[in-house]
């Protein structure tokens, strides 16, 4: 085993004073949200401090927040899979608001948002209802790593 670590960039003068190698437990949800929001440069504040940059205030709900975290925990990858499933879910949000200065100044992660069902702006109609008033007609539209309809 200390050959992998030598392997893995680590010298080995400081592989030899490593007493026990140990698995670690698997993050809980709340231990992962707290990645998410608390350390000083978190996600979720580079994500509002990027917003704020285009004139926008950026808010997680706690339910989305909890939705993020499940979500890493189902990758089982820990903390890593943080960062992939919210430039995901911020990818398309981060494009389309440059165009949006001065007509939205608040962006609402929620639930439905992350998973595609739901715009993030809100003077947008959620994208089922407009696929309900068209008769059916909808196409999917791929948007913030996720499917959802939106009419044709």
């Amino acid at each position: 085993i200390p050959e992998d670590l030598v392997h893995f960039g680590l010298i080995p003068e400081f592989v030899g004073r490593l007493p026990v190698i140990t698995a670690l437990e698997p993050l809980g949800e709340d231990a992962l949200v707290s990645i998410l929001t608390e350390p000083r440069n978190a996600l979720v504040k580079q994500y509002q401090t990027l917003c704020e940059m285009d004139g926008a205030e950026l808010h997680f709900t706690d339910e989305a927040l909890r939705l993020i975290a499940r979500q890493a925990r189902e990758r089982r990858t820990g903390a890593r899979a943080l960062r992939s499933i919210l430039e995901g879910v911020m990818l398309d949000i981060m494009y389309e608001l440059p165009e949006r200065v001065g007509v939205q100044s608040r962006v609402e992660i929620t639930p439905e948002v992350i998973e595609g069902l739901q715009s993030p702006f809100a003077d947008e109609a959620p994208p089922l209802a407009e696929s309900a008033s068209t008769g059916g007609k909808s196409k999917p539209v791929r948007r913030a790593g996720k499917q959802r309809k939106e009419s044709a």
